[in-house]
């Protein structure tokens, strides 16, 4: 079977045997150095000042939000766009925070939201969270000066596009901020994991206090003592003082330690993603049954898995079951329409219509893209999208 998940990491056995020798040795596994290095290890690959670690992706978007209300960037009742091609714990932590979601609808080109799109609602919103769809991109660049321009807080979800690159810019380097998950079967997997970036100082203090209770135990000490001074804190006490709204959504030192390892990766993950993301591309491209992904654009397509875009449900069923047959894991496309899950339905009054990421979901699924596919899976892959 080739499966959507084909190992818990990249070079999975020397991974696992330095992890063993690592926990047999480490004094502490709470966070700490490990961590730490990590978080700089990313943060200057990714091409940012910080880089926060948390406990995973989804953690990454909740406490991002959080950061942003502490801060005073949001308020309850104020409306955030959000990508309706999405994952639920994109949209979740702005329920979460008393904020309004917007679903703004994708293009079926490239599975992700164009500047068309966001300008149709652009002038209600405080906040976009765009989801970077599998890797892929619109009209980013463009996005990111509307929102510049507008005053609105533009943040990115890159979770599913770690090395993806569009104008010379990688994924998640347009907005304020931006989220990853290090989720086993992502791009490089702690297990469990995820991080935050951002170039805004400020910003950064926020989501370190917000990680770890409120506290400003993890804060450089001019940053804490500026907080102590501020509200009169005594030294006894300081460790014990709780500023702003926080959550323990802290990772560990196995999980450091994982990242680490899997960081120095980075550009082989890419490299093999990318190179299999062409090989796809051209077998659809060759089939009229598919519409096809427009990525000219990309300097990089590092995708997180291979979309098949049928134009109608019969196709989709012939092309479901032939991967079926041959034993290929297959799943929708993200989690669809978000507006159609349950919790959206329960919790947001008023929603608008988006038929693009609803044709997304009833004529599409997603296959196997990792960079440890061998010659002989990926020439089955091919095989299969054949018409």
């Amino acid at each position: 079977m080739i499966k959507l998940i084909k190992s818990t990491f990249y070079k999975e056995q020397d991974t696992k045997n330095k992890l063993c020798e690592f926990i047999s040795s480490a004094e502490m596994l709470s966070m700490g150095r490990e961590c730490r290095k990590f978080e700089e290890k990313f943060a200057k690959k990714q091409g940012r000042k910080f880089a926060v670690f948390v406990n995973s992706g989804s953690s990454a978007n909740l406490v991002l939000l959080q950061a942003l209300m502490n801060l005073g960037r949001f308020k309850k009742g104020d409306k955030v766009g959000v990508s309706a091609l999405t994952w639920g714990t994109n949209v979740m932590p702005v329920i979460q925070m008393g904020l309004l979601p917007v679903a703004i609808d994708c293009e079926i080109d490239s599975l992700n939201v164009s500047s068309n799109a966001l300008e149709k609602r652009i002038e209600e919103l405080k906040g976009f969270f765009l989801t970077n769809a599998l890797g892929f991109s619109h009209d980013i660049a463009k996005i990111k000066d509307i929102c510049d321009k507008k005053g609105i807080v533009f943040i990115e979800d890159n979770c599913e596009g770690l090395g993806s690159k569009t104008n010379g810019v990688l994924l998640g380097n347009f907005g304020l901020a931006s989220t990853f998950s290090f989720f086993v079967g992502h791009h490089i997997s702690t297990i469990e994991g995820g991080m935050i970036c951002t170039d805004d100082e400020e910003l950064y203090f926020a989501l370190i206090t917000a990680r770890a209770h409120g506290w400003d135990r993890n804060l450089p000490v001019s940053a804490q003592q500026k907080l102590r001074n501020y509200h009169d804190i005594e030294e006894f006490y300081s460790k014990y003082v709780f500023y702003e709204l926080g959550f323990n959504i802290r990772p560990t030192e196995i999980s450091g330690f994982l990242g680490n390892i899997q960081i120095d990766y980075w550009d082989e993950i890419v490299s093999g993603r990318q190179d299999n993301f062409k090989i796809f591309q051209e077998a659809e491209e060759k089939n009229d049954d598919f519409l096809t992904i427009k990525a000219g654009h990309m300097d990089i397509v590092s995708n997180f898995a291979m979309p098949v875009i049928c134009k109608n449900r019969d196709d989709l069923e012939k092309y479901k079951n032939r991967f079926f047959d041959n034993n290929i894991e297959i799943r929708p496309i993200i989690a669809g329409d978000i507006t159609k899950q349950p919790f959206y339905k329960k919790y947001v009054s008023s929603s608008n219509n988006c038929p693009n990421a609803q044709f997304i979901h009833k004529n599409s699924f997603y296959f196997p893209n990792n960079p440890e596919l061998d010659s002989d899976e990926l020439n089955l892959l091919v095989e299969l999208l054949k018409k």
